[in-house]
């Protein structure tokens, strides 16, 4: 496993994340002893960046993950999230100053230690004040309850916004984005993997197997496979019928035939090798889908399967990007006196 800098920080993680959603999951994930199995060889390997959230199967995921790294936490980098719903009431989800505040002492208490290592705020609140929602967590940093900070699901410029905001406040900022990326979902290439790049924000993208169609498992006309998360999520469910991301599953599985990966490798790796990348974050049922995924850790594709791999899912240049595209041609074009 190799190692990376989260973003502008000195803090230095895998290059594959180990994603513990499927932990205490009853409909497609694994119970308490396979998960942590999982973590201890996830371990064993050289891995040492875990993500949870507060609200993967209502905080179970939280405490399985607790106990599975209670005596390796110095190993550790824990990850987990905060904002969505925990209760019934009206303060028991959101980006809130309680709720922020109610929430790290509850994540702490579940996950059984002191402090987060990065604490992130699970999807953008419109209905708090963004200076409300930094100064909270500010106080979490400055009590020692967490040491950096991240966001999930935001917008481009939800992160930018937020970042020129902490400067202006003086507090801790986003030091990590987490979004949803794959050879299937490719969009934050358009602003946030650039706007990352230049900010020194770590990236750690979701769902990089695209729910299981990138897992080589998939037949055109046969659906989701049984067991998986798209198999229960409408979400993920409607990507297994796009003629776009059908072929793209095919090509993944053509290039894993040729070099003698298997199809979760290949778009791991192709998902790892992106710039602005940090640690694509992945999930397992099984120690064998982990060893699988596992993989991907030391693999490095070559260009002609980039190539294929960039073209078969290729997002359409629309504006502003086609208009971009033609002004650095024509600036390219341009000879100037030295």
């Amino acid at each position: 496993m190799k190692l990376r800098k989260l973003g502008r920080t000195g803090l230095k993680v895998s290059n594959l994340c180990l994603g513990t959603m499927t932990f205490g999951n009853k409909e497609w994930g694994c119970d308490e002893a396979t998960s942590r199995k999982i973590v201890d060889r996830f371990l064993d390997v050289g891995g040492n960046f875990i993500d949870t959230a507060d609200v993967y199967s209502n905080g179970t995921s939280e405490e399985i993950t607790g106990r599975a790294i209670r005596e390796k936490r110095h190993q550790v980098v824990l990850a987990t999230k905060v904002a969505g719903p925990m209760g019934s009431g009206p303060n028991d989800l959101g980006l809130s100053r309680r709720h922020i505040l109610d929430g790290i002492d509850a994540s702490l208490r579940r996950l059984g230690t002191d402090f987060i290592d990065l604490y992130q705020v699970h999807a953008y609140d419109p209905t708090t004040p963004l200076d409300e929602t930094l100064r909270a967590l500010n106080d979490c940093v400055r009590a020692g309850k967490v040491r950096y900070l991240g966001c999930s699901n935001y917008s481009a410029w939800h992160v930018m916004k937020a970042t020129a905001l902490a400067r202006e406040l003086g507090t801790a900022r986003y030091d990590c984005l987490q979004p949803q990326y794959s050879l299937v979902c490719r969009e934050i290439e358009r602003e946030h993997l650039p706007l990352c790049r230049e900010e020194g924000i770590g990236v750690i993208p979701w769902s990089p197997l695209a729910g299981g169609l990138l897992t080589g498992k998939v037949l055109r006309g046969a659906g989701a496979p049984a067991g998986t998360r798209a198999a229960v999520d409408p979400m993920n469910r409607e990507r297994f019928t796009a003629e776009r991301n059908l072929a793209i599953a095919e090509t993944v599985v053509e290039i894993a035939k040729t070099i003698g990966k298997t199809a979760s490798q290949v778009a791991l790796a192709w998902c790892a090798c992106q710039p602005g990348v940090t640690s694509p974050i992945f999930g397992a049922r099984t120690l064998e889908q982990l060893e699988d995924n596992l993989g991907a850790a030391d693999l490095v594709l070559d260009a002609a399967a980039r190539k294929k791999l960039d073209g078969v899912s290729a997002l359409p240049l629309v504006y502003p990007y086609d208009f971009h595209a033609r002004v650095r041609a024509m600036m390219g074009a341009m000879k100037l006196d030295a």
